[in-house]
């Protein structure tokens, strides 16, 4: 609300002003528009996040191919990136710079999480 208050106006003008802004150009470009998903990640790597929660849901007997914890962050990272319903997880499994953001070779299809949920 204080950026918006017209009251508070410091005198600059114009308002829009030209930031220093890198551009850079690469042979591949991928975006998506969970940008801050791959911080998450890093996130969750750090604070060993899916370590708890592979110790505390121990639901599987054998990780084939993946884990409790790659089930629920899968869940929670689909809610991140804007998806409302597990079959919301399948524009996820097909989008190959979300799954790079996530370092993941896939996540698991709708059906498999429910079958976890």
């Amino acid at each position: 609300m204080k950026r918006i208050d017209k009251g508070n106006w410091n005198g600059q003008s114009p308002m829009l002003t030209c930031p220093t802004v890198r551009y850079e150009l690469a042979e591949k470009t991928q975006a998506i528009a969970a940008g801050g998903i791959g911080v998450a990640q890093q996130m969750v790597r750090q604070l060993g996040i899916a370590l708890s929660i592979n110790r505390g849901c121990p639901v599987f007997k054998f990780h084939m191919p993946y884990s409790e914890a790659d089930h629920v962050l899968n869940i929670a990272f689909n809610v991140f990136a804007g998806g409302t319903c597990l079959e919301h997880l399948e524009l996820r499994r097909n989008d190959e710079a979300y799954l790079d953001a996530l370092g993941a070779q896939r996540i698991p299809d709708p059906t498999t999480a429910g079958d976890f949920c």
